[in-house]
């Protein structure tokens, strides 16, 4: 596990930097800089494959900003070269006056569906924030350690990178924003099975872990060139309000295998929906929005459901980006399904009747690390209303250390395909609803046992059980 030693050796590194101070920072520089290797091999790889065909290649990096000229100089027997490597304040001050700069400018240079303008964009939102040049220079070769040219090398990457990235969402968590485990995110993608040629978004992409998923999914049933071209440009499209989310999503999915990511910073929710064209409009939608914030009355205005639930606001968005036959998985809370109040039940109406809703995945409140919160995933489909509802109610107990895995939600997508029943799924008929459309997960299955015994009974238990705990207790202090 080359990377996961690296990666530590890395953080030990950057908490002696008087730059950075939490694991949002530390994720934050450790990327820019193993972005700028992975590139650099990246660049390296394709030199190589044009060098067999016998076609030219220009590299992206002019030759004084490549890795290997400001990063690892070599020698002439391709040593490294720490006579000529910069260091200290020399290094901050290459990184900082010269390197940033020249990055920043690909931005004007390059066409906005060119890798060149999505660096220009990153390195105009990043900075760098490591204040020692030692501190860079030791970075700087752990880094270089690492290899992407295999597929091997890049899938343990992104793997631990993925880690990583589950670090920052957690320590940075606020307004009802956690990190998505890639099992549920993989799940969800099988479940709606998104197809070359199909559109995938995600207005709420966060650091891009469905769209880097949806990528992997689809990659695998690449049949051409065409194809390949069709999911590096026209395949998958992001929105994401936060900068430091908004440039690890762009590297993420660079670092994923998707050259020229459509990842747009913006607030989603500013969007009025009158305004979305049928050319704006997805065949897939996979997200989980952010939940328990709120935003200013201006905003609210842009729905036609006012709510001050940015969950709400969401899903009104998501299903209007919809096309007809368009389908999506989306988390959302779980008080959805039942809440009262006349947005809830105005926005249960409008999803019932414009899509077919068809299933709902009930999760344990240990799927998510640290968030109290039960949460559902709503899957539906676009231009049909809802008939019948199945739902799927996993039942098992997750911890930080016991994660949730693919496996225990194998079951889910085997019945999801006939909407079977079991002790763990069944269907409910919407003309069953009551008038508030309540769509609550109660297991028609599950039998509730009933306590029946009286007051006193109880009473004379727990006298009986505290009679034997101080008869045990009296035992052990009797044999010490």
């Amino acid at each position: 596990m080359a990377f996961e030693s690296t990666f530590k050796a890395i953080d030990n590194t950057l908490r002696h930097d008087e730059g950075c101070a939490t694991a949002l920072d530390y994720v934050e520089q450790s990327s820019w800089i193993l972005f700028l290797k992975y590139l650099d091999d990246l660049e390296q790889t394709r030199e190589m494959s044009a060098m067999l065909t016998g076609e030219p290649y220009t590299r992206i990096i002019d030759a004084d900003y490549q890795w290997s000229a400001w990063a690892m100089p070599r020698t002439a027997e391709g040593e490294y070269d720490r006579n000529r490597a910069l260091v200290g304040d020399d290094l901050i001050e290459f990184v900082n006056g010269r390197l940033f700069p020249y990055l920043q400018r690909f931005k004007e240079r390059f066409e906005a569906d060119a890798i060149e303008f999505k660096v220009g964009i990153i390195f105009t939102e990043i900075r760098n924030k490591i204040s020692s040049g030692y501190n860079l220079r030791d970075i700087i070769e752990h880094v270089d350690e690492l290899r992407f040219q295999t597929a091997e090398d890049r899938h343990e990457m992104t793997q631990i990178y993925e880690d990583r990235l589950k670090q920052m969402g957690n320590a940075g968590r606020n307004g009802g924003e956690y990190y998505t485990p890639r099992p549920l995110i993989r799940t969800i993608v099988k479940k709606v099975a998104p197809q070359i040629g199909e559109t995938v978004y995600d207005g709420a992409c966060g650091s891009a872990g469905f769209l880097c998923e949806a990528y992997s999914y689809m990659h695998e049933h690449i049949q051409s060139a065409a194809d390949e071209d069709t999911l590096q440009k026209r395949t998958f499209y992001g929105k994401e309000l936060k900068g430091l989310a908004y440039i690890i999503a762009m590297m993420n999915l660079i670092l994923h295998g998707v050259e020229s990511p459509n990842i747009i910073k913006t607030n989603t929710l500013t969007e009025n929906l009158a305004n979305v064209q049928t050319s704006d409009q997805m065949n897939v939608v996979l997200a989980n929005p952010p939940f328990g914030g709120s935003e200013r009355d201006e905003v609210q205005q842009n729905f036609p459901i006012r709510s001050g639930e940015t969950a709400y606001m969401f899903l009104q968005h998501f299903i209007k980006m919809l096309r007809a036959g368009g389908r999506a998985g989306i988390v959302i809370k779980n008080t959805f399904l039942s809440n009262s109040d006349n947005a809830s039940v105005a926005l249960r109406q409008k999803l019932l009747e414009e899509c077919r809703v068809d299933a709902i995945l009930d999760l344990p409140s240990g799927v998510f690390t640290g968030a109290g919160v039960k949460t559902v995933v709503l899957f539906f489909t676009k231009g049909e209303p809802t008939e019948s509802v199945w739902y799927y109610q996993l039942e098992k107990h997750f911890t930080k250390t016991k994660p949730l895995t693919e496996k225990d939600l194998e079951e889910f997508l085997t019945l999801s395909e006939t909407r079977a029943d079991s002790d763990h799924s069944w269907t409910l008929r919407v003309a069953d609803l009551d008038a508030n459309l309540d769509m609550s997960v109660k297991n028609p299955h599950k039998v509730e046992e009933v306590d029946e015994r009286t007051p006193r009974e109880i009473a004379d238990e727990i006298v009986a059980l505290n009679e034997e705990s101080k008869q045990l207790l009296d035992d052990i202090l009797g044999m010490l």
